[in-house]
């Protein structure tokens, strides 16, 4: 069985980055995908599950794990630590399952420095007026919240050149299809193939 790979995936709010990679899974059940669960200190909002949207655990808990060395990477915001499960994306990896993790850039350093084998996969909108219309769509934030996201997205932009692949996502059906030939791809390179096909290149190969 060929190991997993860890996608990187990266975006300024209201690119789409999350609705292609539910997408992704949802029309493709066959495929072996999985979406990274990250831990969290803070308490679940109305609606959010534990272990679905998070793993939400105590702050003693959260610092053990921490002296355990058992995150990719962590942050602390606004008083709450986040987390990303080393064990549980190794586990899955050795199983042969992608995964995806949806994280900022600054985090994404973070993981390719311990998981140089990582593909990291960066969603750009196809401008910044399409952006600002479909954040203002959301009907979620006040004018103050949107122009805050709007010069986030612009920081958070500027790095897409730390990325292996790039999406524009202007029509969906065309950005999810490319999401999809990005692990396509992966997974017909030579060591993946070779490793899923051993026995049929063996028999290929032998007198």
């Amino acid at each position: 069985m060929s190991r997993g790979t860890l996608y990187i995936v990266s975006a300024p709010s209201g690119a789409g980055k999350s609705s292609l990679i539910n997408a992704l899974l949802e029309r493709n059940p066959t495929y072996a995908m999985k979406v990274s669960v990250s831990h969290t200190t803070r308490d679940p909002r109305p609606g959010e599950q534990d272990g679905i949207h998070y793993h939400f655990v105590p702050k003693t808990h959260f610092e053990a794990l921490i002296e355990k060395n058992e995150f990719l990477e962590h942050a602390e915001v606004f008083g709450n630590y986040y987390g990303t499960s080393r064990v549980w994306i190794e586990e899955n990896l050795n199983k042969g399952i992608d995964i995806f993790l949806d994280i900022d850039w600054q985090g994404a350093r973070q993981i390719r420095q311990q998981m140089p084998d990582a593909k990291s996969i960066f969603i750009l909108p196809p401008s910044a007026a399409e952006l600002e219309r479909r954040l203002n769509a959301r009907g979620q934030d006040s004018d103050a919240v949107i122009a805050g996201r709007m010069s986030k997205a612009k920081s958070e932009t500027s790095h897409y050149n730390e990325y292996d692949y790039l999406i524009v996502n202007d029509d969906f059906d065309v950005a999810l299809m490319d999401f999809k030939a990005i692990l396509r791809a992966e997974r017909l390179k030579q060591d993946k193939q070779a490793a899923k096909y051993s026995n049929m290149l063996t028999e290929l190969l032998s007198e």
